[in-house]
């Protein structure tokens, strides 16, 4: 089967790949900026930890001086303290180096003016440990660390507070950042080419579709797939369902398959062997309990990659039925045509006598032929108390008379006036008979003539019904009393009108859904054996029964049943 080729236009060539890369652009700005930002928060905040902990440290190195500790423990150094601190603030480069007593006096400052002056805040060394923190003081603002101080024999005395100026932490803040803007930058860069490459990579993908063409491609699907009344079913190139439309649900009694294989959905048998593409071939007829179905699977390619493929199903009871009734009107036509023309002869003979005066031959030829057709109904009507079934094997008894055939009613028939399971067994009867004559039909006549022998036995002892009908034709073939009750299998080419290969499917389905069995024989005179029980069907199953009754009608007046099997 030639595989579906897709070709999609690239118009508007450039318009979604420019719109990703934009948005990625725009995207990776924001979130540099907004990183960038982050970024310089939290260096600040590191710096500011970091200048504190110097702070820190440079007030414990004040706090430890000896002359420091002395001045202060004797309460009369307050020159050689302000040298002290002077000396080593501007070593450091500090903002400020402040000896405070516990009083809260200072004994040293940048600003000479408030040596001897009080702090305005409470002397917080006094738990003896370190401090931190910001400061915004008389010299501006700082990082703070503050030491407890001690005197020579270990009592506390005071503290030491040092300031290290903002301007310091904000040049070495602004320092670092260069750095991280190059960063920011290769960073961005990469993000811009990636950007590109997953815009093309996109529009690879997408076939040069814009946006606004896929929407409405999805949208002109979904209105196509759900208003057809043909099944529609794809498949991925992992054999999974990707696509069923409402038809398809209905026709192969799907529930939520999507996404699942067909292993998962449908049982092991024709109906799933077509759809998976083990059967091939165009139209391949498939029987189910409701419908006789038409199947073809296309594989779907795309600039040489399998992309799955896609199956259509019809449903052709409706027409496989008309066909049918068609094939049937034509074999009655034949059958009253060569009746007719007997019947005309018999009339020119009956003629022929009246005029050279041979009465009483006359009168023999047309109570021969007025009990002729009389005799045949009485015969089937003795063993067959049915009116449906006898009119039923009268009808193929003459039919296949015309075709050279003979149907033999069993001596040992007994079918009571109301048999259980009547429909199914009329189903069955004319299916198997019309089968046997197309079969005992072909080829060279058998020395014994070309036969049907039919054998019904129920009668309403609640042993339950046995259909047998052998042929004289050629038979089954070695190896294949299985496969002959797959819809689909025969041996005769079709007729032009109906499909051939289904009336067998039919009959098999019915019995085995109904607890019968069914057995053939192989080799030359093929002889079908059907026996079905006489028990009713569960109440639990009564409803689906009856629908799938009133659907087999349906498809057994579409299926062609002669000769499917041979």
């Amino acid at each position: 089967m030639t595989p579906i080729r897709i070709r999609i236009g690239r118009g508007g060539r450039g318009r979604l790949s420019a719109r990703i890369l934009v948005s990625q652009l725009v995207i990776l700005a924001l979130t540099g900026a907004i990183g960038f930002l982050l970024f310089a928060f939290a260096q600040r905040s590191a710096l500011d930890r970091t200048y504190e902990g110097r702070a820190v440290a440079l007030a414990q190195t004040t706090a430890a001086d000896p002359q420091i500790r002395r001045a202060m423990a004797d309460g009369d150094g307050t020159d050689v303290v302000q040298h002290v601190a002077e000396r080593i603030r501007r070593a450091s480069g500090a903002r400020y180096v402040v000896v405070i007593d516990l009083h809260g006096i200072r004994h040293s400052h940048p600003i000479p003016q408030l040596v001897g002056e009080p702090v305005t805040e409470p002397v917080v060394a006094r738990d003896g440990r370190t401090h931190v923190g910001t400061d915004q003081g008389a010299t501006g603002r700082s990082a703070n660390g503050k030491a407890p101080l001690y005197g020579p024999a270990g009592e506390l005395v005071g503290e030491v507070s040092v300031g290290i100026p903002e301007h310091d932490v904000l040049g070495e803040l602004w320092r670092e950042l260069p750095t991280f803007a190059v960063y920011a930058t290769i960073a961005t860069a990469l993000g811009c080419a990636a950007a590109y490459l997953l815009a093309r990579r996109l529009k690879r993908i997408t076939f040069g579709l814009e946006l606004e063409e896929i929407a409405g491609l999805l949208q002109d699907r979904e209105a196509m797939l759900h208003g057809i009344r043909e099944g529609v079913l794809a498949f991925d190139p992992d054999g999974r369902i990707t696509v069923v439309n409402d038809e398809a649900r209905r026709l192969l009694g799907l529930g939520t398959a999507l996404g699942s294989t067909l292993d998962e959905v449908l049982p092991d048998g024709r109906l799933r062997r077509a759809l998976d593409g083990t059967l091939t071939g165009t139209d391949i007829s498939v029987l189910t309990d409701e419908h006789c179905l038409a199947v073809n699977r296309m594989p779907v390619t795309l600039r040489g990659r399998e992309l799955g493929a896609v199956v259509t199903v019809r449903d052709r009871t409706e027409l496989v039925g008309l066909l049918r009734e068609l094939d049937s009107v034509r074999g009655l036509t034949d059958a009253l045509r060569a009746q007719q023309h007997e019947f005309t002869n018999r009339m020119h003979t009956l003629a022929g006598l009246l005029d050279i005066g041979a009465y009483d031959d006359a009168y023999e030829v047309a109570v021969e032929s007025a009990g002729a057709g009389q005799a045949l109904t009485e015969s089937v009507r003795r063993r067959i108390g049915n009116p449906l079934m006898v009119g039923l094997v009268v009808a193929k008894t003459t039919v296949a008379a015309e075709r050279g055939v003979r149907v033999e009613l069993d001596e040992d028939s007994a079918l009571g006036e109301d048999p259980p399971q009547l429909r199914r067994l009329l189903t069955i009867v004319g299916n198997l008979l019309d089968n046997a004559i197309d079969a005992a039909g072909d080829g060279p006549p058998p020395a014994g003539g070309r036969a049907v022998r039919l054998t019904l036995d129920g009668d309403g002892d609640g042993d339950g019904t046995t259909v047998r009908v052998a042929d004289t034709g050629p038979g089954i073939p070695p190896g294949a009393h299985e496969s002959i009750f797959e819809d689909g299998w025969s041996t005769r080419p079709d007729r032009g009108t109906a499909r051939r290969g289904l009336g067998l499917a039919l009959v098999h389905r019915l019995v085995s859904r109904h607890g019968g069995t069914i057995t053939v024989s192989e080799g030359p005179g093929a002889v079908f054996t059907v026996r079905l029980p006489d028990l009713a069907v569960p109440q639990r199953e009564s409803r689906r029964e009856s629908q799938g009754d009133i659907q087999g009608e349906r498809v057994t007046k579409a299926l062609p049943v002669g000769g499917e099997s041979r």
